[in-house]
């Protein structure tokens, strides 16, 4: 009877803890619900703010990735929900096309693309395979390798750029690497490898960085040798887009390249700015990527510089609460890189609201 019931327990302890060793949010219960209700006032001014063709700010890529945030919020919003979400992704399908790139231009073909197969993923409608399938094949033909004469010497092989030119960058490659691992693109595909070249190349990590220009923080770049915050310094945004590019191309935690990515979030810890970066650009970009990176390191608690230990759950809910709009949205008043646009701003902090709170 003893041995039974020492059983029970055990195997209720599997149910209960998840398998990655911590608990589900490890957020303050209070908290978690103002939280919660932030997300739902963010995803009503969303709803107000549709245009009638179902799309936001007649984007490809800003619809994406706001009905990802319906899709992925605590409600689980699905298509059976009305045509605040069957419009808008019936936007992202009149933009499919015979290449498999999905966007309404080709300056942001892959940003677009990515963030197009991530949203249709979500919904979890098989019929969508196709699309998704062939948007990977694009995205994955984007990359610079042998085929387009890039030798695995130079310093762009294995990135990804907007796809409008051929220079690459951390940020698309970022994007394309969340959207391939969502999509769940083979683990075995010899895209993963080219692509942490390059990722590995946008680090300063002299360490496991062949390029003479690295430095040695552990901090990324914006792509190899350049960063807009000046000559090739790491910044808080492209750090923790580095980190998840890392993760999800399947690189394990003890790797000297995380290592190094993590010392440095640890090091530059706030949520005041975008640490880094100038004049605050980039900030809602960096509370995105953090709740992503953090979310897919696994743990809980982040120690800064001063040995303060931080719950980045309970830090960053804080802050997003702090600073939404009375009318739900968020924005950026250092509108560089599309950070004035309300609908793309506030879809983001919903995102990472909606990562917080799991």
């Amino acid at each position: 009877m003893k041995l039974n019931k020492l059983l029970s327990v055990f195997f209720m302890a599997l149910i209960v803890l998840p398998f990655n060793g911590q608990a589900e949010t490890q957020m303050n219960p209070e908290l978690k619900t103002k939280a919660k209700r932030a997300i739902d006032y963010g995803l009503h001014f969303l709803r107000e703010k549709q245009e009638d063709n179902g799309s936001w700010s007649n984007s490809v890529g800003i619809t994406a990735i706001a009905v990802r945030a319906f899709l992925e919020s605590p409600r689980k919003y699905t298509e059976a929900d009305g045509p605040f979400i069957t419009k808008p992704i019936e936007f992202i399908l009149n933009h499919v096309k015979p290449s498999g790139a999905i966007s309404e231009t080709i300056q942001n073909v892959n940003y677009n693309t990515a963030v197009a197969i991530t949203a249709l993923k979500a919904t979890n409608n098989p019929k969508y395979a196709e699309i998704i399938s062939n948007g990977q094949k694009f995205i994955v033909g984007l990359q610079l390798t042998e085929k387009k004469d890039y030798k695995q010497e130079h310093q762009y092989y294995g990135g990804i750029g907007y796809g409008g030119d051929e220079r690459p960058d951390l940020s698309n490659q970022y994007i394309a690497v969340e959207a391939l691992k969502a999509t769940d693109l083979d683990p075995n595909d010899p895209v993963w490898e080219r692509a942490l070249t390059f990722i590995s190349r946008s680090q300063n990590n002299s360490e496991t960085n062949d390029q003479s220009w690295a430095k040695n923080d552990g901090g990324f770049t914006y792509m190899p040798g350049y960063s807009p915050n000046g000559e090739t310094n790491s910044y808080g945004g492209m750090t923790h887009a580095g980190l998840i590019s890392l993760l999800f191309a399947g690189v394990e935690k003890d790797d000297p390249r995380v290592i190094g990515a993590h010392n440095w979030i640890k090091a530059h810890y706030t949520l005041e700015e975008n640490p880094g970066a100038l004049k605050n650009q980039g900030l809602f970009y960096y509370y995105n990527a953090l709740a992503k990176s953090m979310f897919a390191y696994g743990s809980p608690e982040i120690t800064d510089a001063n040995g303060v230990v931080h719950n980045w759950r309970d830090d960053l809910a804080k802050k997003l609460l702090s600073i939404q709009d009375k009318d739900g949205f968020w924005v950026n008043t250092t509108a560089r890189w599309w950070e004035g646009d309300k609908n793309l701003v506030t879809a983001w902090s919903v995102i990472a609201l909606n990562y917080a709170v799991r």
